[in-house]
């Protein structure tokens, strides 16, 4: 059985469930992923990031330190990037509804499909498997993955 290669990239931190959280997170994403040679759209994965943690802190529920999280994933094999943004509530009833093509334009989440983010969730769970809340996901291709030669 094949052992599954570590990511190439892994980056995770809190930020403050607030009106500024989202640019918060566009901020400090955009820097990672350059210093680490990232090759897909860096200013769209700040976006993504950046909406998906406004999300989080707007309509989500902050975890009782008053944050939410976020992480980063590159994968050494694909090089395709996962950004997982993680509230306190175990809830997103109309998920399906707020992704769809027919939804209002400008909103969070079209925003992120629209810079080319494939979006799933799915609930959080402690170690003891007791549900904590959610994780919603972004899956992004590098300019490698959308271009191949």
């Amino acid at each position: 059985m094949a052992q599954a290669q570590p990511p190439r990239f892994l980056w995770s931190t809190k930020l403050v469930a607030n009106d500024a959280a989202g640019a918060n997170a566009r901020l400090r994403v955009r820097p990672r992923l350059t210093v680490v040679g990232w090759a897909g759209d860096i200013d769209a994965a700040g976006q993504i990031s950046d909406k998906l943690v406004d999300n989080a802190a707007r309509h989500g529920k902050p975890f009782n330190d008053g944050c939410v999280g976020i992480r980063l994933t590159v994968s050494s094999k694909t090089e395709e990037l996962r950004i997982e943004v993680d509230d306190a509530d175990p809830a997103f009833p109309d998920f399906d509804k707020v992704t769809s093509a027919s939804h209002p334009k400008g909103r969070g989440l079209w925003w992120v499909q629209h810079y080319g983010g494939r979006l799933s969730w799915e609930p959080k769970l402690h170690a003891d498997g007791q549900v904590v809340g959610k994780t919603v996901t972004a899956i992004v291709c590098s300019f490698d993955e959308k271009d191949p030669e």
